[in-house]
């Protein structure tokens, strides 16, 4: 059916695909997604990375209304409301004392949008109103808003809007890609001292008196496809950032809140940031929901200026009460049920079996991940990384062979990911509870679905 419809069943959303709507679910419980054809999807993406404990859960729909039987709606900027501050705490206190104050919104890209201003404002308000610049990394996604798609390094979705966006204030430098950027020749340290030198010389060029901040994925998601930071690499980002007085600005939205581990991402990587912003795992998918976190510097800059001594932004469902009751009842179930342990010894598991079914494959070049956020990289030539011609749709291609008989599995596809316009890679990320048995299935199908698509495994030369 075309996005016209047809005679019995009209399609008036604009699907991303101009051309084809998008497969109606009707229905989805635990890690299974029911179409309209009858078909049942094994979810293991829960969209990209969002059903983090599964879909249908009847706590969080008890949770729901009874918030909606109390009150549906209260507007953020004139009213408070329990839902907010109680998940405000609850994720704060993940922090383990690093960050202290909250802010509510409605996605990921309104998070990195705020977390723009939130820098911004904050040196404004410390009278260093020359700080008006941010360094991002190449290639990472951070949201489709104008001021975080000007943070977002990646042609094929920035090409259209460019004349709109705040180029003039955001510069670049190399996200780390132990896959592409190392050899033999250069171990980890100087690898990290490289990339550290980057990041100086690009302080330098600009000039770090008009830096706010710098922005990066603490560990990276769909765009780029879970690339991992060496060692050692984010505290030598920080002491270059503390020595120009320059914020560190974390975006979680798609890695944080449990999905690699542990509650925050950076808790693995010894550095705590200035401002973090989470959105995927903090609702689930039960609500549309996004938090903007930022620790005692922050606060007391705000604190200090002579400004109206408030966050100048906002909008009209922040802190909306049924999203942050529904947001609350998927923390507290991560907490009950004890769901990030399950998330690492189920996320070791896929890493062997995804390893032990792939590694050998002559079009797979890289299988890399962490906890449950996992991506398989692929490349026409393995022994160059040569990746396949853009034309070729890999990563689409895969996705839509695993929507249909007799495979049933839903994998996110990724592309971009060399340069920001060639590279295929897919997406594996389940929801915290998935169970040995329902990873087992998803490394048999998706190595099926690979197979399909790219042909057979060849036996490893011994």
């Amino acid at each position: 059916m075309n996005q016209l419809g047809d005679a019995y069943s009209p399609n008036y959303i604009l699907h991303p695909n101009i051309h084809q709507a998008n497969p109606k679910v009707i229905s989805a419980r635990g890690n299974y997604i029911t179409l309209e054809s009858g078909q049942r999807i094994l979810d293991a993406t829960g969209g990209p990375a969002v059903a983090c404990i599964g879909h249908g859960n009847v706590q969080v729909r008890e949770a729901v209304t009874t918030q909606m039987d109390q009150f549906s709606f209260c507007h953020g900027l004139l009213y408070s409301n329990s839902a907010a501050e109680d998940l405000a705490r609850e994720v704060i206190d993940t922090t383990n004392g690093a960050m202290a104050k909250a802010t509510i919104m409605c996605s990921g890209s309104d998070a990195i949008e705020a977390a723009i201003k939130l820098a911004r404002q904050y040196f404004v308000e410390i009278k260093q109103p020359n700080r008006v610049r941010l360094i991002a990394r190449r290639r990472c996604f951070h949201g489709t808003t104008l001021g975080s798609l000007s943070l977002t390094d990646k042609a094929g979705v920035r090409r259209a809007f460019e004349p709109l966006l705040i180029a003039n204030h955001v510069s670049y430098v190399s996200t780390p890609n132990l896959y592409r950027e190392t050899d033999d020749s250069e171990n980890t340290k100087d690898y990290v001292q490289r990339l550290a030198k980057e990041l100086e010389d690009e302080f330098q060029r600009v000039g770090p008196h008009t830096v706010c901040g710098f922005v990066a994925e603490t560990f990276t998601g769909t765009s780029s496809g879970c690339l991992a930071a060496p060692p050692g690499y984010f505290p030598t980002m920080r002491s270059i950032c503390d020595k120009y007085s320059a914020l560190l600005i974390l975006d979680e939205v798609i890695c944080g809140m449990g999905r690699t581990g542990t509650h925050h991402a950076w808790q693995q990587e010894g550095v705590t940031p200035d401002i973090q912003a989470v959105a995927k795992g903090l609702g689930g998918g039960y609500a549309a929901i996004a938090m903007l976190l930022m620790n005692q510097r922050i606060v007391d800059g705000l604190d200090s200026g002579a400004g109206p001594m408030a966050f100048n932004h906002g909008h009209t469902y922040d802190s909306h009460p049924v999203a942050c009751a529904a947001a609350l009842e998927v923390q507290n179930i991560i907490k009950r049920d004890n769901l990030i342990p399950n998330v690492v010894a189920m996320g070791k598991r896929l890493e062997m079996g995804l390893k032990a079914a792939l590694s050998h494959h002559p079009h797979v070049g890289d299988i890399r991940g962490r906890g449950l956020l996992w991506a398989i990289e692929f490349v026409k030539d393995k022994d160059t990384k040569e990746p396949f011609p853009v034309t070729a749709g890999v990563a689409r291609s895969i996705r839509r062979t695993g929507m249909q008989e007799p495979h049933n599995i839903s994998l996110y596809p990724g592309s971009g990911t060399v340069d920001g316009i060639a590279g295929d890679h897919v997406l594996i990320a389940p929801a915290y509870n998935i169970t040995a048995e329902e990873i087992d299935q998803i490394v048999s199908l998706a190595t099926n679905v690979i197979q399909t698509v790219l042909g057979h495994d060849r036996a490893p030369e011994m």
